[in-house]
This record gives C-alpha cells, sequence and structure tokens, in this order.
C-alpha cells in the first residue's frame, strides 16, 4: 500500500514542530510521534519547515534553509521511518525537496500559484494545497484542476479559516464538506486555526487551548485527516508558538481523534 492509499483509509494525522530549530527538537518529537504511531496505529506523517518565508516581520527567526533543513528532515525519515511533509515556496524548490519529502505542501497564501502548484505535481509526490484565508472550499476547484491538468492526482486539501476581521481566523467547517466533494481527503489545520496573525506586536498570536475543540468540530464534519502543529515547551518556540500543542498533550487529542 502507498501512503496516498494509507492516508484514504481512516484518520492520519500530520504532525511536527512549526520549523526546524534543531536537530535535538526533530529528534525530541520524532520518538514521541513512533511512540503514537505504534499505539493509535494510524498514518503518521512528520513535519516541519526549513523555511518560513511568509514571517510578520523581517527579523523573525525563519529556520535553517534548504540546504542543511532537508539534510535534518532525510535523518528523521531514515532513523525514524517517518515519512516527512514540508513547505515549498517557489517552484525551484519543488524537485530537490521532493528527494526527500513524500508530502510537498502549498502554503495557503500561495494556493493560487500556478507555476508553484504544477512544479509540485510534476514530482510525482503528494500535493497537500492548504485553502487560502482568502478562498471558500467551493474556489479550491481551480487549485485542484491544476495539480490534475500535471498530471497528478495524490492531492490532499487543507482548511486552515478564513480572514474575516482584523489580527483573526474563523472557520467555516461547511468548507470541509465542499473540498471532499472533489474527491480527495480533506486535512484540519487545527493549529493554524487559531491564529491571531499579526497579533502579537510584529509576530502572529494564538489561541491554543481551542486547538482540541477545533479538531473535534472538524471530525463532526468528516475531515480525513488533521494538522497539528507540536512542540515540547511552544513557549519558547520560534515560531507559532502560540498556537501549537504541547507535546505531552498531543496524545490524548490523537485518540479522541482515532476512537471516539
Amino acid at each position: 500500500m502507498t501512503l496516498y492509499d494509507s492516508l484514504k483509509t481512516g484518520p492520519f494525522f500530520l504532525l511536527g514542530p512549526c520549523v526546524i530549530e534543531s536537530q535535538g527538537l526533530l529528534e525530541e518529537v520524532a520518538e514521541k510521534l513512533v511512540q503514537l504511531r505504534e499505539k493509535l496505529k494510524r498514518p503518521i506523517v512528520f513535519k516541519a519547515s526549513f523555511d518560513k518565508a511568509n514571517r510578520t516581520s523581517a527579523g523573525a527567526y525563519r529556520g535553517q534553509g534548504m540546504e542543511r533543513g532537508l539534510q535534518l528532515l532525510d535523518l528523521i525519515k531514515t532513523r525514524y521511518a517517518l515519512p516527512i511533509i514540508t513547505d515549498i515556496h517557489e517552484s525551484y524548490q519543488a524537485q530537490p525537496v521532493a528527494e526527500v519529502a513524500d508530502i510537498l505542501q502549498i502554503p495557503a497564501f500561495l494556493c493560487r500559484q500556478t507555476d508553484l502548484l504544477t512544479a509540485a505535481a510534476e514530482t510525482g509526490k503528494i500535493v497537500n494545497i492548504k485553502k487560502a484565508q482568502f478562498l471558500s472550499g467551493e474556489d479550491m476547484a481551480y487549485p485542484v484542476r491544476k495539480v490534475e491538468e500535471a498530471g497528478n492526482t495524490q492531492i490532499l486539501l487543507t482548511e486552515r479559516g478564513n480572514m474575516y476581521g482584523y489580527n483573526n481566523l474563523v472557520v467555516d467547517f461547511r468548507n470541509i464538506p465542499d473540498m471532499k466533494a472533489y474527491g480527495y481527503p480533506v486535512v484540519m489545520d487545527c493549529t493554524h486555526a487559531v491564529q491571531r496573525p499579526g497579533g502579537a506586536g510584529g509576530k502572529t498570536g494564538g489561541n491554543r487551548e481551542f486547538v482540541p475543540a477545533m479538531a473535534l468540530a472538524a471530525k463532526a464534519f468528516g475531515a480525513d485527516g488533521y494538522f497539528l502543529e507540536t512542540h515540547p515547551n511552544p513557549n519558547e518556540a520560534l515560531s507559532d508558538g502560540p498556537n501549537m500543542l504541547f507535546l505531552s498533550d498531543l496524545e490524548g487529542l490523537l485518540e479522541r481523534l482515532t476512537h471516539s
């Protein structure tokens, strides 16, 4: 069974820290994810970004860059037998990133970028398209079509909320069934959905206390997978700390999503 086939069989999880901070952080998170995979018997994909190219402030931490970042992600993939998902921001990144990553993720702000979608599709890897904060679920027909027309039907679609006001996001859970109508698995990004974009003085804030409710509401609307960023100590994380789950809280939520 291919990875994509396994993702279509029931709940799956895209999990990891927001950004690559250090090898030690990646290994600490990976060790926990392997334990959860063995316990829950569900597909788990390791997530971390080698570059956060869309930070609020120019001075914010972005990551360790593509070369070093891919080295570290390949180490996690090899040592822990975890498939990898990571973002790409420019079309030239697609092919080298695909040599390590099993899933190429298209950031929400870039989901209409034709060249980026086409380059990702042409690698033959799974493409996870995050729905932009300014699009409806129905609008995702057009990014889907671009990937299909490039010859790739291994697609995931991810809901992550819409911007309806200043420094806040609102989730319309009807977007989940709307996107499922295209025939591809739909993921709920439970942690970015509770962001407060730019709402913390030049950086993004968030309300992690609402993450479990976001996940369970998405389950009620038929989500196939769940994207959750997690960190041993989010309060000290270098990116998106306010909306990341404590690593110690991850197991209880995944059990509810898998069994309840």
